[in-house]
């Protein structure tokens, strides 16, 4: 792992290959080793980069009074772009959908593509029953560690209000105690995610926001997992529909974290739109 400094604090990061650069993002209580079991699969020629953001399993604490609300991790997006002189990026969300605000916050200048997974978008922030869940436990005295010791026993971390609804098929217990580690171990870490559990999520911005992505250019895969029940199917056409060069694809057999419960079709489908000639005609979902 290398390090970055950014205006917020030191983000760690994996960085493989060269070429040009794909940013992949995660979600809350995960990092970067989300995309383990797609790596190997993507296709060569291309430089990926892997930030692990403070969204709860981050190793080192932001600087004290960072802003880490949402437009505050926005902005630390961004910051990580800036910092590695990222150009022509193809970046990758998942479960988090604050990156999608870079174009409300006309802070996307360094983004040529983007490939959206199931994420939070329009006013599902936080979304369904994980993250009422977090929300909760964010502002419950001992919540949080609470939250990562049920999340670490199997039959607890399968129920709908933790991460039965995130991936279908049961997640290994060395990925979820990886991911809860810091927020069991560190008390800065436990500091830092209620900042952004705790913040502003106003609704109708939120729809204003994800709605700028209409003044994004370049071209986009949406990658959806229609059978999830955290992040709306009808949110993956209308993201789709809403892209001026946006193409639609799903993801069958899986939920949220699609890269988990099928790599295989996620790093098929991710390889076709890395490899396609730029400038060819958007597929519309029918």
């Amino acid at each position: 792992m290398r390090n970055v400094e950014l205006p917020a604090g030191v983000v760690a990061y994996d960085d493989t290959g060269s070429g040009p650069p794909v940013v992949l993002l995660h979600g809350l209580l995960m990092d970067h080793t989300l995309w383990d079991r797609v790596m190997p699969l993507l296709p060569r020629g291309f430089r990926y980069l892997r930030p692990v953001l403070p969204l709860g399993a981050h190793r080192r604490p932001m600087n004290p009074g960072a802003d880490l609300t949402l437009r505050g991790q926005v902005r630390l997006v961004a910051d990580f772009l800036d910092a590695l002189d990222l150009d022509g990026v193809t970046l990758v969300h998942t479960d988090w959908g604050g990156a999608l605000f870079l174009t409300a916050h006309g802070l996307d200048r360094r983004v040529a593509r983007q490939v959206i997974l199931p994420c939070e978008a329009f006013d599902n922030f936080p979304p369904g029953l994980p993250g009422a869940m977090v929300s909760l436990a964010a502002r419950l005295p001992g919540g949080l560690r609470l939250a990562a010791r049920q999340l670490r026993a199997g039959r607890l971390r399968r129920l709908p209000v933790l991460l039965g609804q995130m991936a279908r098929r049961p997640l290994a217990d060395d990925l979820v105690h990886r991911w809860t580690e810091p927020l069991l171990r560190d008390p800065a870490v436990r500091r830092d995610l209620p900042a952004y559990c705790r913040g502003p999520f106003d609704k109708q911005q939120l729809v204003r926001d994800t709605e700028a992505l209409s003044r994004f250019a370049g071209e986009t895969l949406v990658l959806w997992s229609p059978d999830n029940r955290v992040m709306p199917p009808e949110h993956g056409r209308r993201l789709a529909e809403l892209l001026p060069a946006g193409r639609y694809a799903e993801v069958p057999d899986a939920y949220v974290l699609s890269m988990l419960d099928q790599p295989e079709i996620v790093a098929r489908e991710m390889g076709r739109f890395l490899n396609r000639p730029s400038g060819g005609q958007a597929r519309r979902p029918g």
